[in-house]
Order: C-alpha cells, then sequence, then structure tokens
C-alpha cells in the first residue's frame, strides 16, 4: 500500500497548483505560483526536469511501480520480522524521513490540533497493519486490487463524460476479474484488506482535516510519529530484537524510500501535469501493477484470468489518457 500509505491524491492538506490564468505563464512573465508542499504536506522534493522531458502519466505510472515493489521488498521482509515487525520499521523511518524533511518547529498545537493529529497518526498505524497482514495472507494483487476500491469510486464519482464512464466501467471490470480470481485467496486475507480500504477512506478525510488545522507538513510528520509509536509494541511483540538488525534495519528503510518518499514526489509531479480525473483513473494500473510485482519478485502466478484483468484495466488506463482534454498550462519546473 501506498503514502504511508495511502490515497493522498485526492484530498491534499495543501492548496492544489493553480491551473492557469491570473499571474501563471500566459502573461506578465511571471510564473504560475506554485505550491511550498507536495500533496501529503511535504516539502517539494520532486526532480527539476526539462519541462515536457518526460511524458506525464510516466510520473505516474514510476510511483505505482515504486509503491508495489516496496510492497515486495516487504513482503520478503516478513521472512525475519513478520508483518508488524516490518510495518513498524516502515512507518518509523517514514516518520523520519518525513520530519528530516519537514524540520518542523517546536509543535506548539492547541487541543483540538492534537486531537486530529492522533486520530490521523492511528488511522495510518492501523491502514498499514491491515495491508501488510493481508499481503501476508494473499497475493499482492489481490490485496491491492480489494483496497483499491475507494480511489475507483473517487475516479468514477469525479467524472463527467460518458466515455469516461466507459474507461471506469471497463477498469472495474478487471478489477472484479482480478478480486475473485481464487486460489490462494483466504476469507481472513480478503478481511484484512477491507480493512486496509476502511482505512484509506478515513485517511483520506482525515488528511483533509488535518491539513486545515495545521498549515503545512507538520501535521502529517507528527502524525506519522504517532503512527509509529502505536505500533512499536507490535512490531515488538512480533520481531523482537531482530528489529535492531543492520539488515533488517536496511531493509526496512529502503520499503519506506520505495513506499513513501519517491511516489509522494512522483506523484506531486504528475498532479501538476495531469488532471485529477485522469490521474485518478491511470491508478487504475495499480492492482495489475501489484499483480506484476508480486508475480516477477514474489513467484505469484497469475492466470489466464488474471491477464484478462490486467489487460482490461491497462487498456481504460490508456483510453482515459487518450481521451482526456490536455490540462491547463502551468509553469513546470
Amino acid at each position: 500500500m501506498r503514502r504511508l500509505d495511502g490515497p493522498h491524491p485526492e484530498l491534499p492538506p495543501c492548496p492544489p497548483p493553480r491551473a492557469g490564468g491570473g499571474k501563471g505563464s500566459s502573461g506578465g512573465g511571471k510564473s504560475a505560483e506554485k505550491p511550498p508542499c507536495n500533496i501529503d504536506g511535504i516539502a517539494r522534493t520532486e526532480l527539476r526536469l526539462p519541462q515536457g522531458a518526460v511524458p506525464a502519466p510516466l510520473y505516474a505510472l514510476g510511483a505505482i511501480a515504486s509503491v508495489q515493489v516496496g510492497a515486495t521488498v516487504a513482503r520478503n521482509l516478513f521472512a525475519f520480522l513478520g508483518p508488524t515487525g516490518t510495518v513498524f520499521l516502515r512507518v518509523a523511518f517514514g516518520a523520519g524521513i518525513l520530519l528530516a524533511i519537514a524540520r518542523p518547529r517546536r509543535p506548539r498545537f492547541d487541543a483540538r490540533q492534537w486531537r486530529a493529529i492522533v486520530l490521523f497518526g492511528l488511522v495510518i498505524a492501523g491502514m498499514n497493519l491491515c495491508f501488510y497482514q493481508a499481503i501476508a495472507r494473499i497475493p499482492l494483487g489481490v490485496a491491492v486490487t480489494i483496497e483499491f476500491i475507494v480511489p475507483l469510486g473517487v475516479a468514477i464519482v469525479s467524472s463527467r463524460r460518458v466515455l469516461d464512464f466507459a474507461w471506469a466501467a471497463m477498469a472495474a471490470t478487471g478489477v472484479a476479474l482480478l478480486s475473485f480470481s481464487g486460489g490462494a485467496v483466504t476469507t481472513l486475507g480478503l478481511l484484512f484488506a477491507l480493512g486496509a480500504a476502511a482505512g484509506w477512506a478515513s485517511y483520506i478525510v482525515l488528511s483533509q482535516r488535518v491539513g486545515r488545522l495545521v498549515p503545512g507538513p507538520d501535521g502529517l510528520a507528527f502524525a506519522l510519529a504517532v503512527g509509529g509509536l502505536a505500533l512499536l509494541p507490535f512490531g515488538i511483540a512480533g520481531a523482537g530484537g531482530r528489529l535492531l538488525h543492520v539488515r533488517n534495519l536496511a531493509l526496512g528503510l529502503v520499503v519506506a524510500i520505495l513506499s513513501s518518499a519517491i511516489p509522494f514526489s512522483l506523484e506531486f509531479a504528475a498532479l501538476r501535469r495531469l488532471s485529477r480525473q485522469v490521474f485518478g483513473i491511470l491508478m487504475s494500473l495499480e492492482p495489475a501493477m501489484g499483480a506484476a510485482a508480486g508475480f516477477l519478485f514474489l513467484g505469484q502466478r497469475l492466470s489466464l484470468r488474471d491477464a484478462i484483468a490486467i489487460g482490461l484495466v491497462m487498456v481504460a488506463s490508456a483510453g482515459a489518457t487518450r481521451s482526456a482534454p490536455a490540462p491547463a498550462a502551468t509553469d513546470v519546473p
């Protein structure tokens, strides 16, 4: 799962970039206003590439690939730390990375702000814990597919054109086929995946609330720290002293970088170049990418039904990208 995890693309705490007009690139010689932080309140860290050097959809696809590869690294770490030890290192290192980037000042929050931050942190902890427990029991592609119910719904609800509904319906068909592929799918694994999906929905709502109450990245930084503290007893119970082994610490840091730092930056870059609707439908590739990563790195074999489902999702995403109107021009670094 992503975004420390979760779906930050839909409701970012930071103001989105202006889509043109005013003091944009069309007049006055001034650059369009750029937000100081990305879609989750993190300081902008995307690579500064020449405008047009990378096709916009590749930023989103790169973010998806990074998240899923991070999940396979985490899955391999289960043999040494178990899901609980692994998720603790992932969230703890994620908090450390964000705190290093945000460099928040000494917190002076009131009771309402602290309540929102603590609740947000607990949701982050529970969401990640459920997802890692799910991929310990069911194939990665299936877990990602079940968790994907929320963002797919956002993409459909935000659509206003008949053709977009057609692409969304095709993607939904692929997701449904992938969900009921059978094989090594257990009821407990599906329940954990549904718990992760519920956590993702809560994450969207709470990230917006924390973003309003605590400007900038400080709210998310401290929420992640709360999440890490909440997972500490689970991590110790599940892995004990193995948490301090250098190899396990190094792999935990790799998981945090692949699942959080890199996707945050790439998704922010994608959202500056794509409409939110197109970005949301592009995210429909996530179940397919999860299934592919599981096959390549974890040996989770794909059935013919899985291959058909992946094909449907890819065609839907490509069709949505081709038929979508070009986003308004902005000054992109």
